[in-house]
């Protein structure tokens, strides 16, 4: 096992392009560490400096206490897997799982050992004399991660080992991953673009846009305390709803926020969440809404039976229903913000690029239980659980907590 530094790492290729930028991140020994983003955002590209396979450009990157930059990817002691498993075909499972063995110049006996323990543990034992074209996707996965295996690496890497599978398949195996590696005990570093699998696999979580690091925290952290709009965008499915509005303060001291033309008194857990926001009363906030904060006004939720907020009276755009929920898409007199948006616009400007100034409306996202009165082109009146907000300043950044001086 082994810890993992960058330390202000850089990837810049000769074109001029800036891939990886200012990158510092500490994984802990025997961490579970998932990079996730949209495509192009780097995660790849600083799996790939860990394994030795790109360059850095500027920093140090460590392995344990060893600074590795100048080290050859046989020289650094990890394994990696693969989107394409990287099978040789013309072997059987046991062959390919012997390959890496034979090449560390381990006896015969020492490599079979490592075999068998590594086919027990992948549940591989029945396949061992097939050959790849013989297997299912889920299978050759399972090799593939039994090659990386056998080799007792200090560090793990995968890179969006479960692409190729069907969905149900990737469930099944995204969770033999997590077992193994807590069985294990080895560092893994995990890359994804699939949020779902980032969540429920990681110990903790880098979200990574354009090349930088946006924030690093266990999954629940970056579910309720996103650090910027993209974050908060990003984890979460389907996407919060960011709206610019404002703090207004009542006469009788209430806080209260704008949204669609009507003003929501902030629930006091919010207000209390959150430090000096009474700095912000009269000045343009961003607002984030979860899908889950809105709901049925004639539900028996506790937060509208006892609120005095006007509902608001929505036209349904469409519906996705999903059996226990729905999911509802509808527009409202608000400008909303996509802080998801992956473009070219750099973290400092991605407010001006993505705002709907002009418009009178924008379309929002509901989550909601089933219920047989919710269709396409009818009417909902949906109200707000004012405990569920989350607050930003006008740059895209959360508003400090209480708990927390930044992220």
């Amino acid at each position: 096992m082994a810890t993992v530094q960058f330390d202000h790492v850089f990837k810049i290729y000769p074109n001029g392009y800036t891939a990886i930028k200012d990158l510092c991140l500490d994984i802990r020994d025997g961490e579970f560490l998932v990079f996730v983003g949209p495509s192009g955002c780097g995660k790849s590209t600083a799996m790939r400096m860990l394994a030795g396979l790109e360059d850095i450009s500027a920093g140090k990157l460590s392995i344990g206490d060893q600074v590795v930059n100048d080290q050859t990817p046989q020289q650094r002691n990890i394994a990696m897997v693969f989107q394409n498993y990287a099978l040789y075909p013309h072997m059987t499972v046991r062959q390919n799982l012997d390959f890496p063995l034979k090449m560390m110049a381990l006896p015969r006996s020492q490599r079979q050992q490592r075999i068998t323990d590594a086919a027990k543990k992948l549940g591989l034992e029945p396949l061992l004399n097939r050959k790849p074209k013989a297997l299912s996707g889920g299978q050759r996965q399972r090799v593939a991660m039994g090659r990386a295996i056998v080799r007792d690496p200090s560090v793990f890497l995968m890179d969006e080992p479960l692409s190729n599978l069907d969905a149900k398949m990737r469930v099944q195996i995204r969770g033999e991953i997590a077992q193994l590696q807590r069985q294990m005990g080895t560092t893994m570093v995990y890359v994804t673009h699939d949020q779902v699998e980032a969540m429920t696999m990681g110990d903790r979580v880098a979200v990574m846009r354009l090349g930088e690091l946006q924030q690093i925290a266990p999954p629940q952290e970056l579910y309720e305390n996103p650090a910027n709009i993209f974050v908060a965008s990003f984890i979460g499915s389907p996407e919060m709803n960011i709206i610019r509005s404002q703090l207004y303060k009542r006469e009788d001291g209430a806080i209260a926020v704008e949204i669609a033309d009507r003003h929501f008194d902030l629930d006091t857990a919010v207000v209390n969440r959150y430090a000096n926001l009474h700095q912000y009363v009269d000045h343009p906030i961003l607002v984030g809404l979860r899908p889950e904060a809105f709901y049925l006004q004639n539900s028996s939720t506790d937060n509208y039976q006892t609120s005095n907020h006007q509902p608001l009276k929505v036209t349904v755009d469409s519906v996705e229903a999903l059996g226990h929920e729905m999911i509802v898409y509808f527009e409202a007199a608000v400008a909303k913000v996509e802080g998801e948006d992956s473009g070219q616009s750099s973290a400092s400007d991605l407010l001006p690029d993505h705002l709907s100034n002009n418009s009178q409306t924008s379309a929002l996202i509901a989550r909601v239980p089933s219920a047989k009165g919710i269709r396409t082109g009818g009417l909902l009146e949906l109200a707000i659980d004012t405990s569920k907000i989350y607050l930003f300043s006008e740059d895209g950044k959360a508003i400090a907590h209480q708990s927390s001086a930044a992220f």
